[in-house]
C-alpha cells in the first residue's frame, strides 16, 4: 500500500503544469565597456625621505652650557645651535699666544746678533763657523714662530668650535643631548636636521618592470604620484630623479626615487606613500568596471549581454587595473554592455533585466500565504474562503462518521470495500481547523465519492486508508 501510494504522489506531481509565461529574466547590474585614454601605470609603496639629512655633531668636548633653539624648530644655516663652556678653550688660547710671543722676542734677539757677527766675520775678527751657527739659530727661530703661529691659530679655531652652528637649513628634531651633559667630541649626537623642501620619495619595483621604466626614461621625464594608503587626492606630484645602478639579488628589486618640492610641506620624512609611477598614456584603450571581470578556471571572463536580452559567457584579458576599471587587451568591445553585479545567478543564455541598483529582486520567489493546515491549497489544507462545505456547493464534503480523516464519504448507496482487514495501518489525523481534502480516485472507488473542486490539484493520501474506506484493500491497487 505504501507503494501505491508513492506511485500516487508520483503521478499528482507529474500532472502538475509549470507556471505560466516561463522563467523570469534575472535583475543584475551593467555598465557599457567605454573607449578612452588610459594612463600606463606602476604602483608601489615607498617612503619618504629628506633630500639632506645631518646629524649635528661637536668638534670639541666640554660641558653643554645653553641651547639657543627648540625641538622642532626650523632653522637656518650658520645659526647657533648649542654653546660649550669655553674656559679651557680660552686657557689654550692664551698660552698659544705667550708662546708665540716668546718666540717672536727670541728671533728678534738671534737676529740682532746674526748681524753684528756677519760684520765681525768680514772683518777676520771672529771665525766664519761662529757666524754660521748665529745664522742658522736665527733661521731656527723664524720656523718656530711660524709653528707658534699655527698653534695661537688652531686654539682660537678649537674655541669657535664650542659655538655649535647649524651646518644647513631645515627643521631640527627631537633634542639628544641638554645642558650640562658632557660631549664628546665627534661622539656625541646633539640633533638631527632634515631638509623639508624638497624631499625625496624611495621605492622599490621588481626587476621585470626595469626595461620598460628605462625605455620611458630615455624618451624623456617620468611623473610621480604619491598617495596616502587610505586614499584621497594625490599628496604631491613630482619627478623621477633616480635609478640604482645594481638590482639586490636578495630581493630581487631596483630602487628609485622621485623629488617633490613640497612646498606646503604634506609630506614628512619616514612617512609611508603609495607611490604612482606613470609612464605613458594610452589614448584609446577599452575599460570595464572591475566589478564586471569574473576569474574562472579558464581565467577572466564577463558576462556580455546581447540585444535580445541574453547574456553571453565571454573569456577576456585584462591587460591591467587602473582605479576601479580594468583595461580589457582582447574579448570585449566599447559599445558592448557587460554585468557588474548578479553574475552568481548567471549561465549562457539567460534572459536578464537591467536594473540600476544591484537589488536581486528575483532572490524573493512570491509564496501564497501558509493555510491553516500548514500547507498549500489543494495538499491537506483549505483554501482560503473554503471554511465550510456543503452539498451542491462544489466543495469537498465533510467525512462521514467514522470515517478516516482525509478520505471522502461515500455516495448513499456506493458499496464499501469490506476486504480491509484489520491489519491495515491507522490513518494520520487531520490538521486541527482545516477541511480534509478529498483522497485519490483509485479502482475500488465508488463513483459517487465527491471530486476536488475546479482549478485545485487534487490531495494525495500518504498513509493508507482506515478500514471501510473505499479504495482500500485489493481493489484499490
Amino acid at each position: 500500500m505504501l507503494v501505491c501510494a508513492l506511485l500516487g504522489v508520483a503521478c499528482s506531481r507529474g500532472g502538475e503544469q509549470p507556471p505560466s509565461g516561463g522563467p523570469q529574466p534575472v535583475p543584475v547590474a551593467v555598465a557599457v565597456a567605454a573607449r578612452k585614454s588610459v594612463p600606463l601605470q606602476i604602483r608601489a609603496i615607498g617612503n619618504v625621505l629628506p633630500s639632506e639629512t645631518v646629524t649635528v655633531r661637536s668638534r670639541v668636548g666640554g660641558i653643554l652650557a645653553k641651547v639657543h633653539f627648540r625641538e622642532g624648530q626650523d632653522v637656518t644655516e650658520n645659526q647657533v645651535l648649542m654653546t660649550l663652556e669655553t674656559g679651557p678653550l680660552e686657557a689654550a688660547l692664551r698660552q698659544a699666544q705667550a708662546q708665540l710671543a716668546r718666540s717672536r722676542a727670541q728671533l728678534q734677539n738671534a737676529q740682532r746678533d746674526a748681524a753684528r757677527y756677519a760684520e765681525l766675520a768680514r772683518q777676520g775678527f771672529v771665525a766664519q763657523q761662529e757666524y754660521d751657527r748665529l745664522r742658522t739659530a736665527a733661521d731656527a727661530l723664524v720656523a718656530t714662530v711660524q709653528a707658534d703661529q699655527a698653534v695661537v691659530e688652531n686654539a682660537r679655531l678649537q674655541l669657535s668650535y664650542a659655538t655649535i652652528r647649524a651646518p644647513m637649513s631645515g627643521r631640527t628634531g627631537a633634542l639628544l643631548v641638554h645642558e650640562g651633559d658632557l660631549i664628546k667630541a665627534n661622539d656625541t649626537a646633539l640633533v638631527v636636521i632634515n631638509r623639508l623642501r624638497p624631499v625625496d620619495v624611495a621605492f622599490a619595483l621588481p626587476e621585470r618592470e626595469l626595461p620598460e621604466v628605462r625605455r620611458y626614461r630615455d624618451q624623456g621625464s617620468l611623473a610621480v604620484e604619491v598617495l596616502t594608503p587610505q586614499g584621497g587626492p594625490p599628496l604631491g606630484r613630482g619627478e623621477l630623479t633616480f635609478i640604482d645602478n645594481r638590482v639586490d639579488p636578495t630581493t630581487g628589486t631596483i630602487q628609485l626615487k622621485a623629488t617633490f618640492a613640497n612646498a606646503d610641506r604634506t609630506l614628512w620624512p619616514g612617512q609611508y606613500v603609495n607611490v604612482v609611477l606613470t609612464l605613458a598614456v594610452e589614448p584609446a584603450a577599452t575599460v570595464v568596471p572591475t566589478a564586471a571581470v569574473q576569474q574562472g578556471q579558464q581565467g577572466s571572463y564577463v558576462f556580455v549581454v546581447k540585444p535580445d536580452e541574453t547574456v553571453e559567457w565571454r573569456k577576456i584579458r585584462v591587460a591591467r587595473q587602473v582605479g576601479s576599471e580594468s583595461v580589457i587587451a582582447e574579448g570585449v568591445v566599447p559599445g558592448e554592455t557587460v554585468v557588474t553585479d548578479g553574475q552568481l545567478r548567471l549561465a549562457p543564455g539567460v534572459r536578464v533585466e537591467a536594473r540600476a541598483a544591484p537589488a536581486m529582486e528575483g532572490d524573493h520567489a512570491s509564496a501564497e500565504p501558509p493555510t491553516a493546515g500548514g500547507g498549500p491549497p489543494g495538499a491537506g489544507g483549505a483554501a482560503p474562503g473554503d471554511s465550510a462545505a456543503g452539498p451542491g456547493s462544489g466543495r469537498p464534503t465533510a467525512p462521514a462518521a467514522g470515517t478516516a480523516p482525509g478520505a471522502s464519504a461515500p455516495a448513499p448507496g456506493a458499496p464499501t470495500d469490506s476486504t480491509a482487514g484489520a491489519g491495515a495501518l491507522p490513518a494520520a489525523p487531520a490538521a486541527p481547523g482545516s477541511a480534509p481534502a478529498p483522497p485519490p480516485p483509485t479502482a475500488g472507488a465508488n463513483s459517487g465519492a465527491s471530486a476536488p473542486a475546479p482549478g485545485r490539484a487534487p490531495s494525495v493520501a500518504t498513509t493508507p486508508p482506515a478500514p471501510g474506506v473505499p479504495g482500500a484493500g485489493t481493489g484499490g491497487r
